[in-house]
């Protein structure tokens, strides 16, 4: 059974804990049009699953499962945060590996 996307959060999110690592993570709120993570602002509609700070160093993470699909909001969100100096990163379970290296 393929790991949710809410699931990876949570493994990510025990990473980050383990490796000292402060964070912010925007959850979705249940209004009467469905499912809504109010935001405001032309970043809202791409911003990162995570933002995390540790030190100098600061990340925007998007979290994926193997089949979610990244949309041309979120690249140009990540493209943006980029070039303001922040670490950027997509991940799915798969790069399991490679987020523990970047997270230690």
């Amino acid at each position: 059974m393929p790991l949710s996307e809410a699931d990876f959060l949570r493994q990510v999110i025990d990473l980050a804990e383990l490796y000292h690592w402060r964070y912010v993570h925007f959850r979705p709120a249940q209004t009467t049009r469905g499912w809504r993570t109010p935001v405001q602002g032309p970043l809202g509609k791409g911003w990162p699953d995570l933002i995390l700070v540790r030190g100098d160093r600061l990340m925007a993470v998007e979290l994926k499962a193997e089949a979610g699909r990244i949309t041309p909001e979120q690249i140009e969100v990540m493209n943006i945060l980029d070039e303001a100096g922040f670490e950027t990163a997509f991940w799915r379970p798969s790069h399991f590996d490679q987020i523990q290296e970047a997270l230690r």
